[in-house]
């Protein structure tokens, strides 16, 4: 009977340990869903964007990176964080994109990434200011 009681002891103690981490990581499973938690109504990406190839994937980088950078910098200028500023239409970033890097090469589109990147950036946390205060952070 004392045995009995010690195995059970130790399996409570092993399964104290154990059980919670396990309970826990259950609930970290990723969800398909890709619902934003704030402003859940974003415009899409245009279509060509979404079925580019891979090989020329580096032209929707660069315009993901200037539609981030132009909404940034919209945000600071305007001081608002409404869905509409935060996340518009992508037509002004694609137009810039058609405008000044459609013909460029992928080394030259590479460049004007990180150009962006680095005026996003810049801007972020301003930005993120602004939105915390608006609750679209």
């Amino acid at each position: 009977m004392k045995h009995r009681i010690v195995r059970l002891t130790w399996f409570t103690a092993v399964l104290g340990l154990v059980a919670p981490p396990l309970l826990a990581e259950r609930n970290l499973i990723p969800s398909l869903e890709n619902i934003p938690d704030v402003c859940s109504e974003r415009p899409n990406e245009p279509d060509w964007m979404q079925n580019i190839v891979l090989r020329d994937a580096y032209q929707r980088v660069l315009v993901q990176d200037i539609y981030r950078a132009q909404n940034m910098e919209q945000v600071v200028e305007t001081g608002s964080c409404d869905c509409a500023t935060r996340f518009p239409t992508w037509d002004v970033a694609e137009g810039t994109f058609r405008e000044n890097h459609a013909g460029a090469d992928r080394s030259d589109m590479l460049q004007a990434s990180d150009t962006y990147n680095r005026r996003a950036n810049k801007l972020r946390p301003e930005v993120q200011a602004i939105c915390e205060a608006a609750g679209n952070w």
